[in-house]
């Protein structure tokens, strides 16, 4: 079965090649927008249901052939409001204060649609645990560009590791894409994994 990352990040696409199985990136155009009202675990399902339709919309469109497509989207979640990516440095300079020193929660929704239309999607939550780091230090992550398309302005797995005091839970969901979930989703679907 033709199998599809609906993502452009190169977090997903890293950590979906470690279960073996190939697969083609096609980003979704699905707009990315914070819908109010909605609890993070809502919003964050919305929007990887939406980035995965769009995906499937556009392989019919294309007059493509039936296609496993898997969509995901991570919201940082902090006193239960959802962070989205900053839209500017200043902006990650804000997320990154209000982040300082606390304990926050990383959303990641997964949804996968098989060639049928059948649709199925999970959520998987963490709690990342930042440093009581300084301004200086701040300034400093901000400038190397790392936080600019980052949900809550940090990478985990990058520069941003060091601003981080401890992860509880899935640590691939807090990079992006919990593997647990993504295998255990992707066998429903009938894709076998290789042995480890």
């Amino acid at each position: 079965m033709r199998f599809i990352l609906a993502s452009a990040s190169p977090r997903r696409r890293e950590l979906l090649a470690r279960l073996g199985i190939p697969f083609e990136v096609r980003p979704s155009a699905f707009e990315e927008t914070l819908i109010p009202g909605l609890s993070a675990v809502a919003l964050a399902a919305t929007l990887a249901r939406g980035k995965t339709r769009d995906v499937v919309a556009r392989l019919r469109a294309a007059g493509e052939g039936p296609a496993l497509v898997l969509g995901a989207d991570t919201l940082v979640v902090l006193d239960g409001e959802p962070m989205g990516k900053p839209a500017s440095r200043d902006e990650a300079g804000r997320m990154l204060r209000a982040l300082r020193d606390r304990t926050h929660e990383v959303v990641t929704a997964v949804a996968l649609e098989g060639p049928d239309g059948r649709e199925a999607s999970d959520v998987v939550t963490s709690r990342v645990r930042m440093r009581a780091y300084s301004d200086l230090e701040i300034e400093g992550y901000v400038a190397t560009g790392e936080p600019d398309d980052k949900a809550g302005a940090y990478a985990v797995q990058g520069l941003g590791a060091q601003l981080v005091d401890g992860v509880e839970g899935c640590y691939t969901n807090v990079v992006g894409l919990p593997l647990r979930t993504t295998a255990r989703l992707l066998h429903d679907f009938g894709l076998t994994l290789p042995e480890v």
